[in-house]
């Protein structure tokens, strides 16, 4: 009999998440087969899957957790914002629309079918399925229409468990608040409660975790510890990016307002002979840099505009002068040429811009997406190199000539003549060891980490760290069979 249990929290960026994918493994780690499952999520970090679609980069994470190959049905709606206002909406994987804020409401009704239908499949192929809300069901003035917390548990009628943040105070009005604000249909829906990212002695909490039960009836199911090694697993949030001090080797990376698909971080950061700097938007690209890294982007045109606001192109450029390496990815490496066209105004307005002039290639804006998975080779040395396309807009010129990667019988990337400054379509390349090894060699430092295997023994960590912590026999007690569902 497939079960599901849902994990909402109390505010946002509670760690649930991170709890999903740690629940994930735990229960894969006893035997069952697990699903992740997140009805609507918002973040540009996606991920592409193998049946051609794209989800956020946290149910990839998660699915990895639970050994299962990502799937578009893990995250049906996935919500990418390209303005302060609007966002594309992808559905099932594809893009349905760009949507203003006050227009996605309308399309609730609609998404929630698409979400079902996902959720059924799902659980026809799980014993158990392990569903994360969004944001917090709280925000009762988000309630009609929602898909993401109660109404989506509501309409599937899965139980919830509610997961507060004791790290940034007021935990216990975190979860007693959520009760008292709730309707009675939804406050009925949550079966038990946790903390999160508790520092120090566990045992100190005793006397809350005791009022928090009398005054909700909620059982709970434990207190979480701060999980020191969370940083070692790609992070979905753009909140989450942090600078990693590391080795001599810096590679600065300047923080777009609409940065995208930032998981190519991930394997520099954890490199112990590589520092990774952000730059914040006012400061400057730091005269010391080994290598400038110009990350993706959802709205290309619009982070060129804020990348020459902050100053960075004239940085760049004194950089370049100095002899120092710089790699564009996507919409970093559109940045990177000597134009950017968008003649159906896709981006917005319809016409062209000047790029940054560091490679002599052109980038033409198209409507179809480039959506796949892709096997590469690194040309200079022969390594095979794994990652992912997701892009829109076509790029030729010159410096094509010099490409770096080949994926199947075509040439991918583009590179000055003098080697650089590089730039490519392809996303997640620095997971490949070989590959990553071999650049960092190049430009003057050591690599010896197997990012993959350091990331595989993490998530055993973090299910050997909740196994320790939560109370796992209950959780799978408080775990239904979803509404209309059943399977023997």
């Amino acid at each position: 009999m497939t079960k599901a249990i849902m994990i909402q929290g109390a505010g946002s960026n509670v760690g649930k998440s991170m709890v999903v994918a740690g629940l994930a493994r735990a229960f894969t780690n006893r035997g069952l087969r697990v699903s992740p499952f997140k009805p609507q999520n918002m973040s540009n970090n996606a991920a592409v899957t193998q049946d051609g679609g794209e989800i956020g980069r946290a149910q990839a994470l998660q699915a990895l957790a639970a050994r299962r190959a990502p799937h578009t049905d893990m995250n049906p709606v996935l919500l990418k914002p390209e303005t302060d206002t609007g966002a594309q909406v992808i559905v099932q994987g594809q893009r349905m629309t760009t949507l203003r804020a006050r227009d996605y409401t309308k399309a609730k009704p609609q998404l929630l079918k698409a979400v079902l239908e996902s959720f059924d499949r799902l659980c026809a192929d799980s014993e158990l399925v392990i569903v994360e809300g969004a944001g917090s069901p709280a925000e009762i003035n988000l309630r009609e229409g929602d898909i993401a917390n109660m109404g989506f548990a509501s309409a599937a009628g899965v139980s919830v468990i509610l997961v507060g943040d004791i790290d940034r105070g007021g935990v216990i009005a975190q979860i007693v608040g959520t009760q008292t604000i709730l309707p009675p249909e939804d406050r009925a829906l949550i079966k038990g409660f946790a903390i999160n990212k508790f520092r120090g002695d566990v045992s100190l909490f005793d006397d809350g975790l005791a009022e928090i039960e009398q005054r909700t009836g909620w059982p709970s199911l434990g207190v979480l510890p701060w999980f020191d090694e969370a940083w070692r697993l790609p992070a979905e949030d753009v909140m989450d990016i942090a600078s990693t001090p590391g080795g001599n080797f810096k590679v600065a990376v300047p923080r777009l307002s609409r940065i995208a698909n930032f998981d190519d971080l991930d394997p520099l950061s954890s490199e112990p002979n590589v520092s990774v700097e952000i730059i914040e938007a006012g400061h400057p690209l730091p005269g010391d840099a080994d290598l400038v890294l110009i990350p993706g982007s959802k709205s290309t045109i619009a982070d060129l505009a804020h990348f020459r606001a902050q100053g960075w192109d004239i940085d760049l450029k004194a950089h370049v002068r100095r002899g120092g390496h710089v790699m564009g990815i996507c919409g970093g490496y559109q940045m990177l040429g000597r134009e950017i066209a968008d003649p159906d105004g896709i981006e917005g307005t319809a016409g062209s811009v000047p790029g940054l002039g560091h490679l002599d290639v052109t980038t033409v804006m198209q409507p179809e997406k480039h959506l796949t998975l892709t096997r590469a080779t690194y040309l200079s040395t022969g390594d095979s190199v794994e990652g992912y396309e997701i892009h829109l807009g076509e790029t030729t010129g010159p410096d094509c000539s010099r490409a770096w990667l080949r994926v199947g019988g075509r040439d991918e990337g583009a590179a000055s003549p003098s080697g650089r400054v590089r730039g490519c379509y392809l996303h997640g390349l620095f997971s490949s060891d070989a590959f990553r090894a071999a650049m960092l060699h190049d430009l003057g430092a050591q690599s010896d980490l197997a990012f993959n295997d350091s990331v595989e023994a993490t998530l055993d960590d973090l299910a050997n760290h909740i196994e320790r912590h939560m109370n796992l026999e209950l959780l799978l007690e408080l775990a239904e069979t979803p509404r209309g569902y059943s399977k023997s």
